[in-house]
């Protein structure tokens, strides 16, 4: 309930501040231009890396939505560190079960053990929304070893036809 408050009025702060989530885009892009668009390798259907989604409604609904969503598997291309809980901003290029490819990004929250372990060019599970496909991702922590390892073959043997 507080949250939800708090989050309501800081929307409602910063809509009446900067006018539209347009602005506020672009606002944050001007104040973190490693996190622009351009600069995550994302189109215009992005909607954008919330200041601070425990803020945000819709940030909080979309990764509980990732959380159940579909596995598929993500090759690291690199990452920006939003803030020093360490937040980080992990740019994926995803690869579906359905062949489908796209340039994914997990908005997480990762210990210094998972942060120094990062390196491009690992493949890592991530769970995506197929209905939505709007960039966003989510590492799949959660997801059976046995299953990516078949997801892994499935999308190798794609590949070698």
């Amino acid at each position: 309930m507080f949250g939800r408050m708090v989050g309501s009025m800081f929307g409602s702060m910063f809509g009446s501040m900067f006018g539209s989530e347009k602005e506020l885009n672009d606002l944050t892009a001007q104040l973190r231009p490693d996190l622009s668009r351009e600069s995550l390798g994302v189109g215009p259907d992005f909607p954008g890396v919330a200041p601070n989604p425990l803020l945000s409604s819709d940030a909080r609904k979309r990764n509980a939505e990732l959380r159940t969503g579909v596995l598929a598997l993500g090759v690291l291309v690199d990452w920006r560190e939003v803030n020093s809980n360490p937040r980080v901003v992990l740019m994926f290029d995803v690869e579906t079960a359905d062949g489908i490819s796209f340039r994914g990004i997990a908005d997480e929250a990762l210990t210094i053990t998972e942060l120094t372990r990062l390196a491009p060019g690992q493949t890592l599970p991530v769970r995506y929304r197929p209905a939505v496909m709007d960039h966003y991702v989510a590492l799949a922590r959660d997801a059976d070893p046995a299953h990516v390892q078949q997801l892994s073959d499935k999308i190798a043997s794609r590949k070698r036809t």
